[in-house]
């Protein structure tokens, strides 16, 4: 094997903001390790299930505006997070262009569907039962979602199929991306 083959594709990236200061590591090649510090333990939740689900290491430390509210932070981080899987993807040698996963949770289905495009996209379609799970406002995962296909130029259809527990859906929905 020459050191294309074996190369790890991995990268990390930094952003820093008025409003948050976050670092990003992703390996896409890795094992599900996963690593967080963000301040949004619900957050933090559905990362480990992108990390273990996708078989990539993930490590994400976040310091934002919390005090006002997690906005800022859970969209930067999307932002992050798909400026480090971009520059990891590099020429996406070895990368399937197209992926998709329906994952069940108990009562939910989700089903994500990807597409390395080079073109950002965003068609997301969950109705959640509810409007928070614990303080986390179930709103901020399309930001999330958003800042990522922005920054990783895929294009990204979510769809959460049924669920009658909100912690349930969103986490079907977390798993398939991964």
């Amino acid at each position: 094997m020459d050191n294309a083959q074996t190369a790890r594709r991995e990268a990390t990236v930094s952003r820093d903001t008025l409003e948050t200061q976050i670092t990003v590591s992703v390996c896409l090649d890795g094992s599900g390790k996963s690593e967080f510090d963000t301040g949004l333990p619900f957050l933090e939740h559905m990362f480990d299930q992108i990390a273990r689900h996708g078989m990539i290491d993930l490590a994400i430390t976040a310091n934002g505006d919390l005090h006002i509210d997690d906005h800022h932070t859970v969209e930067d981080i999307g932002i992050t997070l798909g400026q480090a899987v971009a520059k990891a993807a590099g020429s996406k040698t070895g990368i399937f262009r197209y992926g998709h996963a329906y994952v069940p949770l108990d009562e939910a289905l989700s089903r994500v569907v990807m597409d390395f495009s080079g073109r950002p996209g965003l068609i997301m379609k969950a109705d959640f039962v509810r409007s928070h799970v614990g303080t986390f406002d179930l709103d901020l995962s399309r930001e999330f979602f958003q800042g990522f296909v922005n920054h990783a130029l895929v294009s990204l259809h979510i769809d959460n199929l049924r669920g009658a527990n909100a912690h349930h859906q969103v986490e079907t929905i977390f798993k398939a991306f991964g």
